[in-house]
């Protein structure tokens, strides 16, 4: 199975997360360097909260940038970076594996403007889960955000382990995913964001299903940090902490074009030769919860998952061993849970 394939690999990667340096770089004015890597043509929500100066004690060291979630956990955990984000159930798979990573704060997630889509060609035979079997299905990376949700949905739909190996998973990269459907090279495919807007503008397919069709509004992924890293820079986490939980918070509460005009004025100072034009297709944060407080439910519903599929044993994990809201000011007291980025009541 794939998926175990995976656990595989990332269990390679334990011996150089467990040997992975705690030792820190600082700035000439004390401030602890976070490494980490970006998304191109998009602002994370660290690089925001740098921008609107919610940082106190860190400062952010691009690295580069990542091509999937599960590549940036996967470098977090082997010390190549300091912080990294990924789909909860590839968080969760790391962990099972073994690796000393700790969830600090959800980034991601989908909600009515949002979210993932499941697609077909409207003149498609296919119209239930079953349909799919021997057909291909198409997705940005395996391993991940899509492939989960397309499991779980087959699941849910009745198929049974052997009837979901049949449908075959094939990694498109999103920029090709619509023409790759339309060209009848794939039967199905997932589509979000621009891609997702433009397919449907274009009309002739038509959606299986949402992420949200399954789950409602809810938080799918989470920045991660390394447990000795944690252990050796606890103020620098807790910085990196409340900081991006402002970040997602200002984001949750700003006008749209407020947030879209900031996303523009970052990606351009920054110099890296991207193109600004997808940010005009961004619609909310998707984090269904103030300031990307952790809900438990969002990591045990993968914790289910992988114990459903018997690839880990019931009750040998819990999100508790994973994962803090220590550091959120969104959780600990600090603000209340609906106040804006800097603690104030938000106006009505």
């Amino acid at each position: 199975m794939r998926l175990r394939a995976i656990a595989v690999a990332l269990s390679a990667l334990l011996a150089a997360a467990c040997g992975a340096s705690s030792d820190t770089a600082s700035t000439a004015d004390g401030k602890t360097i976070i490494r980490y890597q970006g998304w191109a043509s998009q602002v994370t929500f660290p690089e925001l909260a740098e921008n609107l100066g919610y940082f106190e004690k860190i400062k952010l060291n691009w690295v580069g940038n990542t091509t999937s979630g599960p590549q940036n956990i996967q470098a977090t955990a082997t010390g190549d970076i300091d912080v990294g984000g990924a789909f909860n159930g590839a968080v969760v798979k790391l962990v099972s594996a073994g690796a000393p990573i700790t969830s600090i704060i959800g980034y991601y997630g989908s909600d009515k403007e949002n979210f993932t889509g499941y697609y077909v060609l409207e003149d498609s035979p296919i119209r239930t889960a079953r349909d799919l079997i021997g057909r291909k299905f198409g997705m940005n990376t395996l391993g991940a955000h899509q492939e989960f949700v397309m499991r779980e949905w087959l699941a849910r739909e009745g198929l049974s382990p052997d009837e979901i190996k049949q449908v075959e998973l094939t990694v498109v990269p999103p920029v090709n995913a619509e023409q790759t459907l339309r060209s009848h090279n794939i039967d199905a495919v997932a589509l979000f964001d621009i891609w997702r807007d433009e397919a449907v503008a274009r009309g002739g397919i038509r959606p299986l299903f949402t992420d949200g069709s399954l789950f409602g509004d809810f938080t799918y992924g989470t920045y991660i940090v390394r447990n000795d890293f944690l252990q050796a820079n606890r103020e620098a986490v807790a910085d990196l902490t409340q900081g991006t939980a402002r970040a997602v918070r200002w984001a949750q509460v700003t006008p749209r074009e407020q947030v879209i005009a900031k996303f523009k004025e970052i990606i351009n100072a920054r110099g890296r030769n991207e193109n600004v034009e997808k940010t005009d297709y961004w619609k909310s944060t998707g984090v269904a919860e103030p300031g990307g407080v952790i809900d438990p439910k969002s990591l045990q519903l993968w914790i289910d998952w992988l114990v459903r599929n018997g690839e880990l044993e019931e009750g040998k994990l819990t999100p508790e061993q994973f994962f803090t809201n220590e550091f959120n000011p969104y959780a600990n007291g600090t603000y209340p849970p609906a106040a804006g980025p800097d603690g104030q009541a938000l106006r009505r």
